[in-house]
């Protein structure tokens, strides 16, 4: 019998996201991957195009696809209010909105800028909770800032207030921001600069033990400092960052598992060492925990434009929890909670993890571009993933959406923002109705 993971590995060889359907359940098998350059390093940026007539996603029976809200800038980061508004970020116009929706939660009924004048914003937060916010926390490339928030606020009563410096942008330059569980710390994730650090000035033995005691295991250095990192402050603290966690090439997004508590990370992984390498994740971050860049990835592959360079570190990065295909350019995750609402989903849906993919510019056969749901059973993830929105690939390769953010609103519906056409979309559950 074939492995799930081996399977996945062939078919992508083979196919492209054109042929991903509702249930599909993959399963990366980290310990049988293809060795790197088994293919040409590709170039294949995906064309956008506006949704064809009559297009339509793929999803599971008795879920439904509509129409949100369209004509936003870049839309990405999305953050559902108590009473049900939405804050999306519009990264292109350096702006957050406000979408707040009209009865039945449809559509939008009315888009307010809520914030203007931001440097590439993303990452959107509210404390001290999400019941009872009282501030707005919003991640630009170079810096935390905060808004004074009340529930209903359409727009910021005053300027933004300064709470934290950020390496600068360049590179990857989305930063993303959480709280943790107990509200004591905030978590920033920092993307790396280059693609594998290539240029990065090599150190001694020796200089790297001091460097790493101060900043963490495998964390890197010169314009990297800080980079590929998940960091951490001290609520209400003028203190310096703490490197929470090292090796992270791109954790775009940041979620906390509400059953756990754990902080966990969606992440671009590298490219250049062919179409099936190296895979993305989404995964729990622990404290102190090195996931890999630039020099390892997966656990135990050593990077080979790096090779030689950390001996030190063989067998000393985790292995994320649940691997994604490669390319398919993870963007954000939120895990489903609703347990009742007009749209709730099924039972079975809750405490797992939807993950949307962006698609990237890095692969022969086109893949990403859609949303997945990560299973958990009793609150851990099973390494699995299974394909539930998709059809955004047209048959010639051309796509009609990029996911970029998915949120869960009131009534438990999912929003889907798509920033390559500046549209937002909502799925949602129908449950049967009896004879």
């Amino acid at each position: 019998m074939v492995s799930l993971g081996l399977l996945v590995l062939l078919a992508a060889a083979a196919t492209d996201g054109w042929n991903d359907a509702p249930g599909g359940v993959h399963r990366i098998d980290v310990d049988h991957l293809p060795a790197p350059y088994a293919t040409p390093s590709a170039r294949n940026s995906p064309r956008v195009v506006k949704r064809p007539p009559g297009a339509q996603p793929r999803l599971p029976p008795g879920f439904t696809f509509g129409v949100f809200t369209t004509k936003l800038s870049a839309p990405r980061r999305m953050l559902v209010a108590p009473n049900g508004d939405v804050l999306i970020v519009e990264m292109r116009a350096g702006r957050v909105s406000v979408m707040r929706p009209a009865a039945g939660n449809t559509a939008a009924a009315s888009i307010t800028p809520f914030a203007t004048g931001l440097k590439q914003p993303f990452g959107l937060a509210f404390y001290p909770n999400t019941k009872d916010p009282k501030w707005l926390y919003v991640a630009e490339t170079h810096r935390v800032v905060r808004y004074a928030y009340r529930t209903g606020d359409q727009r910021a009563s005053g300027n933004p207030e300064p709470v934290a410096a950020l390496p600068p942008g360049g590179g990857h330059f989305t930063r993303d921001v959480v709280f943790s569980a107990d509200g004591k710390r905030m978590f920033v994730s920092v993307g790396s600069r280059s693609n594998v650090a290539a240029d990065m000035p090599k150190k001694s033995l020796g200089e790297i033990q001091a460097w790493e005691a101060r900043n963490g295991v495998g964390a890197s250095w010169d314009d990297e400092t800080h980079r590929a990192n998940v960091l951490a402050f001290d609520v209400g603290s003028n203190a310096p960052p703490k490197v929470f966690a090292t090796g992270i090439r791109n954790c775009v997004s940041l979620a906390i598992q509400p059953a756990t508590g754990a902080l966990w990370c969606a992440t671009n992984e590298r490219d250049g060492l062919g179409d099936d390498l190296v895979p993305d994740y989404a995964t729990r971050v622990l404290e102190g925990g090195f996931y890999g860049w630039p020099w390892y990835y997966m656990g135990k592959y050593e990077d080979p434009r790096l090779k030689g360079d950390r001996p030190d570190l063989a067998g000393r990065a985790i292995v994320p929890d649940v691997p994604l295909q490669a390319h398919s350019a993870a963007l954000n995750l939120t895990f489903y909670t609703a347990t009742s609402g007009a749209s709730a989903f099924p039972q079975e849906y809750v405490g797992d993890a939807f993950i949307v993919l962006h698609g990237s510019w890095n692969r022969a056969v086109r893949t990403g571009h859609k949303m997945v749901r990560a299973h958990m059973k009793d609150g851990f993830p099973t390494g699995e993933y299974e394909d539930f929105a998709t059809g955004f690939i047209l048959d010639d390769g051309k796509v009609w959406a990029r996911p970029s953010g998915v949120a869960m609103m009131n009534d438990g519906s999912l929003l889907m923002s798509d920033d390559g056409n500046g549209v937002v979309y909502r799925i949602s559950y129908s449950r049967q109705k009896g004879p």
